[in-house]
């Protein structure tokens, strides 16, 4: 397993020597309201301008390294997918089949989407926050229906094809819970594909990356220590 975010100006030279099952873990590149230290989490932003150079660059690097995927999975989000497209099309290997599940999506902030931390430690204090942000099964306040960004998220016609209803998609989550509705996608298709031989890229999210990697945690310590190094906190 190798975990890389796309802001990384390196890649460990170490992980081209992979053993039995293949697996890239990728984070997205900058979006806009990351720059703006903004919780974008379900909210649909595209990469910045620098967000795209950085995916274009993680895939130059995958290249010159010698990687090959077989099958890439994403998000439902534009920045999850668009980084995919973009770090494929640098490899040459934009034929490689793509599958997008929400359960990959971002952490959903609930009622803190689209604050900036400024903000959020005005109005909830900052020791609050540093409890919603940094905490494993603290759920920050539900997002409600008169939240800004409610209707953009909840009538987005891509979760109607979800197989959750609409009423049973999280309105809040903790890292705890992130990990609990990402492993059955994990569990039922990407697992039987690794199994299978496939070499394998996901392209996530700073915090559905981060649940996956404390699931595989035993098998991969010494790459949490170097996630933890390298990937800043990412929301």
């Amino acid at each position: 397993c190798l975990i890389v975010r796309c802001q990384t100006s390196h890649l460990c030279q170490a992980a081209t020597k992979m053993t039995k099952y293949k697996l890239v873990l990728l984070r997205h590149g900058e979006g806009a309201w990351n720059k703006e230290n903004r919780f974008c989490s379900w909210v649909d932003q595209k990469l910045s301008s620098d967000g795209i150079k950085e995916a274009r660059n993680c895939g130059k690097q995958l290249k010159a390294l010698g990687f090959e995927f077989d099958l890439v999975f994403t998000s439902v989000l534009r920045r999850s997918i668009q980084t995919a497209w973009l770090v494929l099309e640098e490899m040459g290997q934009e034929w490689v089949p793509i599958q997008s599940s929400w359960r990959l999506n971002e952490r959903h902030y609930g009622a803190l989407i689209g604050l900036n931390r400024a903000e959020m430690a005005l109005n909830h204090g900052e020791e609050q926050v540093k409890i919603w942000r940094r905490s494993y099964d603290v759920t920050p306040p539900p997002i409600t229906e008169s939240h800004p960004y409610y209707e953009e998220i909840y009538n987005d016609r891509r979760y109607k094809c979800s197989d959750v209803s609409q009423d049973n998609l999280p309105k809040a989550e903790s890292l705890k819970d992130v990990l609990d509705r990402l492993l059955p996608y994990w569990n039922e298709k990407i697992v039987p594909e690794l199994k299978s031989g496939k070499k394998i890229l996901i392209s996530a999210h700073g915090n559905s990356s981060r649940a996956l990697l404390k699931h595989l945690e035993d098998h991969v310590f010494a790459l949490k220590e170097y996630w933890e190094q390298e990937v800043n906190e990412t929301m």
